[in-house]
């Protein structure tokens, strides 16, 4: 049976957690999250982290490619933006069918082009898709976006959170339809540092019927994906569309881009640094720290990057969007367990959606 190969490996429950931990070393990251005066955890040779590596993909395919099995379906939809997040999904599901033994033509990689797509990362999308060999389809999105602001009498020119939405919303709908055309599971793209900043629109780009990556932040991502980008598993072209998307801005490419038609609206410039918010999540979660202590680890990790006054902002803007959108965390799809972090309703994250954070956010304004 093709789930015994990674099922009934009993190391798969405590791996997730072990190789968050090297991998984000390796990527000069972890060693910002021990305690000052603690030992550091000891750096992963290349053969620990190639192999740290492939204990989060095996988690990914094996849950992937059960949803498969278990709904009976035949092909696996997913919106590829040429971002981060759309591109280890992507390779996750490649990985999945490799793992079922079908061919990756199962996979119906979708670009969607709208108001805020660039060049590049439009590029990269169609490389990525040639290169692993899935089947692709183009569906411009600006036609029916158009058509709904004249539906719902909104102004074009005002570019607000109903401009952006409308476009994930549209996009979402595509997949879903496709799905059901074509038998298959919407393979959702959002992390889980997206999750915990509730950075997603809900019920768009939040909403899929299998989440790969809502277990994994965003700087293990970057780490995964350079891993696939050098190991010599793909060919030069993906290989080299890879490193371009671990050196484009990270963007949902809602707003239209600039004079030069380069992305102007960059995430980490509006809801702050990932490396922060990862750093912020673990120590709040995994080791349920108070605020101050929180910033005050911060200082310690990130002297000489960053000053006081801007760790203190991103920590308030992380503790009020934490709270404020928990909505969207209340009713995520399933989703693999990566590491020790979850944010899954039905897993570790036990929330009511309209809890107070008064305690918290006191705390953090007293700062």
């Amino acid at each position: 049976m093709v789930r015994e190969k990674v099922y009934d490996r009993s190391d798969d429950q405590i791996a997730g957690y072990a190789s968050m931990r090297k991998i984000m070393e390796r990527a000069g990251v972890l060693a910002k999250f021990e305690q000052p005066g603690e030992a550091p955890t000891p750096e992963p040779t290349a053969d620990q982290l190639d192999a740290h590596c492939k204990d989060i993909f095996s988690i990914q395919t094996a849950g992937l490619a059960r949803r498969m099995e278990h709904t009976h379906s035949d092909s696996l939809v997913i919106g590829i933006s040429g971002g981060l997040d759309s591109t280890l999904a992507l390779l996750v599901c490649a990985k999945a069918c490799d793992f079922l033994g079908i061919d990756r033509s199962h996979i119906l990689g979708v670009t969607m082009p709208g108001f805020g797509t660039t060049d590049r990362t439009y590029q990269n999308a169609l490389t990525l898709m040639k290169s692993l060999g899935i089947t692709m389809k183009e569906i411009p999105i600006r036609d029916a976006v158009t058509q709904h602001f004249k539906d719902i009498e909104h102004d074009m020119s005002l570019h607000n959170v109903t401009y952006e939405n409308a476009q994930a919303r549209e996009r979402t709908q595509i997949l879903m339809d496709l799905a059901n055309k074509h038998n298959g599971l919407v393979v959702g793209t959002g992390d889980l540092s997206e999750l915990a900043l509730g950075w997603a629109t809900y019920n768009g780009d939040h909403m899929s019927m299998y989440g790969v990556n809502g277990g994994i932040p965003k700087t293990l991502i970057r780490v995964l994906v350079h891993w696939v980008a050098t190991n010599g598993e793909v060919d030069a072209a993906a290989s080299a569309a890879l490193l371009d998307v671990l050196d484009t801005p990270i963007s949902p490419e809602l707003l239209p881009p600039d004079q030069e038609g380069n992305i102007n609206q960059k995430t980490e410039d509006l809801v702050g640094p990932y490396e922060l918010h990862d750093f912020f999540l673990y120590h709040i979660l995994h080791n349920a720290y108070r605020p101050a202590k929180v910033l005050w680890l911060a200082e310690k990790a990130f002297a000489g990057e960053y000053d006081r006054e801007t760790l203190l902002k991103w920590l308030k803007n992380f503790y009020r969007r934490f709270f404020i959108q928990q909505f969207k965390r209340s009713c995520l799809p399933d989703g693999p367990k990566v590491g020790d972090i979850s944010l899954s309703p039905r897993g570790d994250w036990r929330m009511p959606t309209d809890a107070f954070s008064r305690v918290w956010m006191d705390e953090v304004e007293k700062l």
